[in-house]
């Protein structure tokens, strides 16, 4: 039986609708909103690990000097340049000494006054105790002569009182020779301060170093702790290292370092971590460490950029996941692990890193455990994931 055309038309366009909803369901289940997330995933395994930590520093000198006056002044000279090496004690500037030098002369002549005035004294007491050895001689003859009738009470008492001014007069003359000494020491103390400024006028270099730089020219004024020099030790040079605070477990002074200067990027230069800081950046999340080097290259400045890459110890044997792995839902670190096909988000608690990208799972996964390291789009807990790629051994 022969069907109507207009019948075989309704029955075509139906069928192609079908086939076109088909398509439609077909696309939407494979690549839609409602496809499975294609992910990468990895095996949880079991080893130890090497960490390491890495940071960006900069090459600075532990002991820098900044040569400046103790007073205000102008700079009278300058003797050395930026980049000479200079010894312990060598002088490096001189300020303008003021009206030190005549001062100086002024508390000389003083002295000297007072030189005069103690001989002067010494000769009033000497003055003055002969004649109380006369008035005391006198006196006892007196008083031996009035006791046999021959003076007069008067007369006697008389030379008695002649006497006690004589020993009066001795007594104000040992405070006269007293007061000219202690007025000379002051003098000579006065003298001796004024020695150390003027001998502050003169800017010693305090060690053996390098001129970094010169901040006052002969004629500026300075002022008080201003810096007309700065010196630097060349043997103290070290890299001051930033760490990232989240991956600088296990840093700890005394670790071995490898450094690469940004000028000589080939060669690695061997070292060790000389201090740890005590302060964090709470702005960049960084910890700050000290590396020396064991050997210095001719040639370091300050300011050089270096790589530093630090060397922990081997961890025990523990469960390792590749870093990506790791993801942070609201306040726990986790992973997603793949349980019967669909993603379980579980916590772990997480240990060291290594700088191959690996990371130790201290808690929370088990070896052989699947986990998500890469997917399209987020995952939930309904998510469905279909796997694409499976990683072998530590590569992340």
């Amino acid at each position: 039986m022969k069907l109507p055309s207009k019948l075989r038309s309704r029955l075509g366009l139906g069928l192609l609708g079908v086939m076109l909803i088909a398509a439609l369901a077909y696309v939407v289940m494979r690549s839609g909103p409602l496809a499975p997330t294609r992910a990468t995933v990895t095996q949880a395994t079991v080893g130890s690990l090497s960490p390491s930590l890495f940071g960006i520093g900069t090459v600075e000198a532990r002991r820098a000097y900044l040569i400046g006056p103790t007073a205000a002044g102008r700079v009278s000279r300058v003797f050395v340049d930026v980049g000479d090496a200079v010894k312990a004690g060598q002088l490096l500037a001189e300020m303008n000494p003021v009206d030190l030098d005549e001062r100086a002369a002024a508390l000389e002549a003083s002295i000297a006054r007072g030189g005069s005035a103690i001989v002067a004294a010494q000769a009033q007491r000497r003055d003055a105790q002969a004649r109380s050895e006369l008035a005391a001689t006198t006196a006892q003859r007196y008083v031996q002569l009035g006791a046999q009738k021959f003076m007069s009470a008067g007369a006697v008492e008389a030379k008695q009182q002649e006497q006690l001014s004589a020993q009066a007069a001795v007594a104000a003359a040992d405070a006269n020779l007293a007061a000219t000494r202690q007025d000379v020491q002051r003098l000579t103390a006065e003298r001796a301060g004024l020695k150390q400024q003027r001998d502050n006028v003169l800017l010693l270099a305090p060690t053996d170093g390098v001129v970094i730089s010169r901040d006052a020219e002969a004629g500026s004024t300075v002022v008080a702790g201003q810096a007309v020099l700065r010196l630097i030790e060349p043997s103290s040079l070290w890299v001051r290292v930033r760490l990232d605070q989240g991956r600088s477990a296990g840093l700890i002074e005394g670790l071995p370092a490898r450094i690469m200067l940004r000028s000589n990027p080939d060669a690695s230069l061997a070292g060790r971590v000389a201090r740890v800081e005590a302060t964090s950046d709470s702005i960049t999340e960084e910890r700050v460490a000290l590396v020396s080097m064991d050997t210095l290259p001719s040639g370091l400045t300050t300011g050089e950029l270096a790589e530093v890459t630090l060397t922990l110890p081997p961890t025990q044997a523990s469960v390792l996941l590749p870093n990506p792995a790791l993801q942070r839902q609201a306040d726990r670190v986790g992973v997603w692990r793949i349980e019967d096909g669909k993603p379980r988000f579980a916590p772990v608690r997480i240990g060291l890193n290594s700088l191959d990208g690996m990371v130790q799972v201290l808690e929370g996964l088990e070896a052989g455990d699947e986990v998500v390291v890469y997917s399209e789009k987020a995952l939930t807990d309904n998510s469905r994931v279909k796997v694409v790629e499976t990683l072998t051994g530590r590569s992340p």
